[in-house]
């Protein structure tokens, strides 16, 4: 049975869900001490002081600041992320001339899923805005810079729309879509690579779940080595606009690495390449597996 383009985009929409799940699951204490890390480097000397100092200040439920924005952000992003990816790969197909039917190569995949990143960025900005300043809310109180925090997802929305309006939920936009463009390049095309090892000529659809995460982590590792300066970029304007006007991209990176040299904007890489890896392992082998199941019941009737 011929699946139409519409159940196909819901299937898709489906699974995506299923891997952003996962995803947030998997990592977001490791996520929590990232962005905590890019935002206040001077108050940790590495990964395990940050989980240390959370847990004495904060406790455990420090680590799950920001769970709430963190599962809308990837449930939202994954989906629009998959659907549009199966889209995108129907245009790549066009511009190179073959059939719909036709296997992309790992480059095509790659170039596919970098065009589908550019929606998902429209979804997932105000989200990620919201977690990024649930997770930096305590050390934003420690340093003075706000005397009264938001420990409420509402409570932070509220403060958006009263302070910036509407638009203020898109602060770091243009930093978002300089990490997702790139960033989801070297995500497809290393995820799709890693299964061309690992399937050795067979069928990728054939490949177990061990190959599947490990390819995921791989895919994963490489977007987080390719953009995290971006990121921390990304991650400054949105958490520090709360306590008044930030300057934008350029005038963030310029600054950062004028007062603290370019190593800053690496600060929380240890724990960002761990939860890349246990993350995005788990992201792909729930979106495969849920995909699968998904399509053999469509197709069993």
């Amino acid at each position: 049975m011929r699946v139409n383009s519409a159940i196909q985009a819901a299937i898709d929409l489906t699974a995506g869900a299923a891997g952003g799940t996962a995803c947030v699951v998997t990592g977001q204490p490791f996520d929590t001490a990232k962005v905590k890390m890019q935002t206040f480097p001077e108050m940790y000397k590495g990964v395990v002081d940050c989980f240390v100092k959370t847990y004495k200040q904060v406790g455990l439920r420090g680590f799950y600041k920001g769970t709430t924005p963190a599962l809308v952000a990837n449930i939202a992003e994954n989906s629009v992320l998959f659907m549009c990816y199966g889209f995108c790969q129907q245009i790549v197909r066009k511009i190179v001339g073959v059939d719909r039917k036709t296997k992309l190569s790992d480059l095509q995949s790659a170039a596919a899923g970098s065009f589908a990143s550019a929606f998902a960025t429209l979804v997932l900005c105000p989200t990620e805005l919201v977690k990024c300043r649930l997770q930096a809310m305590h050390e934003m109180q420690l340093s003075g810079r706000v005397l009264h925090g938001h420990s409420t997802v509402w409570a932070v929305v509220k403060g958006v729309l009263q302070k910036d309006g509407p638009f203020g939920f898109y602060r770091g936009l243009s930093s978002t879509l300089l990490r997702e463009v790139p960033g989801y390049f070297f995500f497809f095309g290393g995820y799709e690579l890693s299964r061309t090892f690992f399937a050795s000529g067979r069928p990728k659809e054939e490949l177990g779940p061990i190959p599947l995460i490990l390819s995921g982590g791989f895919g994963g590792s490489l977007l987080w080595i390719a953009v995290y300066p971006v990121d921390c970029v990304k991650s400054r304007i949105q958490v520090l606009s709360m306590a008044g006007k930030q300057a934008g991209f350029m005038g963030t990176f310029a600054s950062i690495v004028r007062n603290e040299g370019v190593f800053a904007l690496y600060s929380g890489l240890k724990p960002t390449m761990i939860r890349a890896f246990l993350a995005n392992g788990a992201l792909f082998l729930a979106y495969e597996y849920s995909r699968k199941l998904m399509m053999n019941q469509i197709e069993s009737y």
